[in-house]
């Protein structure tokens, strides 16, 4: 437990921001289900709208630093691949 006042505040803004991340690797995570359940059904309009938010999602999750950069350009790469490809 923390005992100075400096301290405390870093545990509670570690919990807040621990909260915060996950939630938005849940979205990412379901962003990238979404779209690869819209490549198997054969939605390839769809998939391509799913595409964008996803590569767009990434891209702002790399930039807060929720997630690493070369993650992100290697889920963008996949997912990307995955639609040309179907």
């Amino acid at each position: 437990m923390p005992h100075h006042k400096s301290a405390k505040k870093r545990v509670r803004q570690t919990v807040t921001r621990t909260q915060r991340n996950r939630i938005k690797t849940t979205m990412a995570k379901n962003a990238e289900k979404s779209l690869r359940g819209a490549i198997e059904s054969g939605d390839k309009e769809g998939a391509q709208k799913l595409l964008v938010k996803a590569q767009s999602l990434f891209a702002r999750l790399a930039k807060s630093g929720v997630i690493k950069p070369n993650t992100a350009a290697r889920k963008t790469a996949r997912l990307t691949k995955a639609v040309t490809n179907a």
